[in-house]
């Protein structure tokens, strides 16, 4: 009898996610070599996530921007031409030779963003010229006061107060009453009576032609996702996550609000951070069901060396991330987690979690010592420099993957790629990467 998914252990859930993964249903590959490309790729995958020797070292060549800027293009005609993203990254991907695709996730439609008004961000066309990128503009968007409300009903609170302070078109729903307020039939007038107000049905206006936006630009992602696949080419973006503490001080409290927090309020703020990750977790099962892919992104800003003391770091930003991540782990996804800045005095902490089950790709960590405490029991990703790929010539680059295949690859369970995200970069150096994996990255 065939056991229902409650029923399955951990590692049998993540076996049934890789098989999903590497038979999607429903894709019409270009050609039967395509579709074996694809086998042969995601198999690669599995093996370095699963700790074992692959037929050579995967590569993750750049994304962000980088199509954009490699064909003349702006981020500005990106963000607000949904078919031109859509070819420029159709072609990016067909140029190159790509073990691991390279969706545009991280591109939002300008339109979306001008219709809502958002105030956390400056963007090409709205404060920064055609091309630039993203800036974000950090800020209190909770207050110092408000983690009750967070802890208690968070999807009230983001609903009532924070996406009116981030969004100056929905800035009206403050005015509106919480739901849950609405029990039977005494309180139904006075919770919908806010509804009634011009100023609010403006707000709720402005969500639908937004919404209408969001629908189309989604589409075109979806299609350049079914066109990736029908290539052969996998995508490792199954869902996103955020790090609980990164989450409250980038998203909520700001930098300087968090830090206040550690030393003010840090049983709240513990408290608080372990709210996030129950909601993280929802979250990024939610999008690796919807993608079908097991691997669930998660960008880790303020756990850097530096930033906190290793005590502070074992106080508030482990316990919670951890508490995150075996929750994943548990539902048979993959964490994968990008350690941005250096993570050397964090590496016999972080190795606390089931072997050959996450990720971790480090942009300034020391990768043979990384290779040394972590690589019997986690795979690791990187760190080709940025500055190399966009500045080095493409001998420079080829030799420094060479070194780094020869220390980080040996055993299997190492993909290699940039250290950091990259815009504007040298076809020469790409295809540098891709020749070093072929001739020093082969295992058999």
């Amino acid at each position: 009898m065939e056991k229902k998914w409650g029923e399955l252990s951990p590692g049998e859930k993540r076996e049934e996610r890789f098989r999903r993964w590497l038979s999607p249903e429903g894709v019409k590959f270009v050609s039967p070599e395509a579709e074996e490309l694809y086998r042969v790729r995601v198999t690669r995958l599995i093996d370095v996530i699963k700790l074992q020797e692959p037929d050579r070292v995967p590569v993750s060549l750049p994304a962000d921007f980088a199509p954009a800027y490699y064909y003349g293009a702006t981020p500005y005609e990106a963000m607000y031409n949904g078919e031109t993203l859509r070819e420029l990254w159709k072609r990016y991907m067909r140029e190159f030779e790509m073990d691991i695709g390279v969706p545009p996730g991280g591109v939002c439609s300008g339109r979306v963003l001008d219709i809502l008004d958002n105030r956390q961000y400056k963007w090409p066309g709205h404060g920064l010229p055609a091309g630039a990128t993203y800036q974000y503009i950090e800020g209190e968007y909770m207050k110092a006061d408000e983690y009750d409300h967070l802890i208690q009903d968070p999807s009230d609170f983001w609903l009532r107060v924070y996406l009116p302070r981030i969004f100056g078109a929905l800035e009206p729903l403050r005015e509106l009453m919480s739901l849950t307020n609405i029990l039977e039939l005494p309180p139904v007038t006075a919770s919908l009576a806010p509804y009634g107000r011009p100023e609010v049905q403006a707000a709720l206006q402005a969500l639908l032609t937004a919404g209408r936006e969001a629908a189309q630009w989604d589409g075109i992602l979806q299609e350049l996702g079914r066109d990736t696949l029908e290539l052969g080419i996998p995508s490792m973006g199954g869902g996103g996550a955020r790090a609980p503490f990164d989450f409250i001080g980038d998203t909520l409290r700001g930098t300087q609000g968090i830090m206040m927090d550690m030393y003010r309020q840090p049983d709240k703020l513990r408290e608080a951070l372990d709210r996030i990750a129950i909601t993280e977790i929802s979250r990024a099962i939610t999008g690796a069901n919807d993608s079908g892919r097991p691997v669930i992104h998660m960008p880790l800003h303020k756990g850097a060396d530096g930033f906190m003391s290793e005590k502070q770091f074992n106080t508030f930003y482990w316990p919670s991330l951890k508490k995150l991540l075996l929750g994943l782990i548990d539902e048979g996804l993959v964490p994968f987690m990008f350690a941005e800045g250096s993570y050397d005095s964090r590496l016999e902490i972080i190795r606390d979690l089931p072997r050959g089950t996450v990720i971790w790709m480090f942009d300034r960590t020391d990768m043979a010592r990384a290779k040394e405490v972590l690589g019997d029991n986690a795979c690791i990703m990187g760190n080709v420099p940025a500055s190399l790929l966009c500045t080095g010539t493409a001998e420079e680059v080829k030799e420094y993957c060479r070194k780094l295949i020869g220390v980080a690859g040996k055993g299997g369970g190492f993909i290699l790629s940039p250290g950091a995200g990259i815009n504007e970069l040298k076809r020469e150096n790409m295809l540098a990467m891709m020749e070093a994996a072929k001739e020093y990255g082969v295992y058999r």
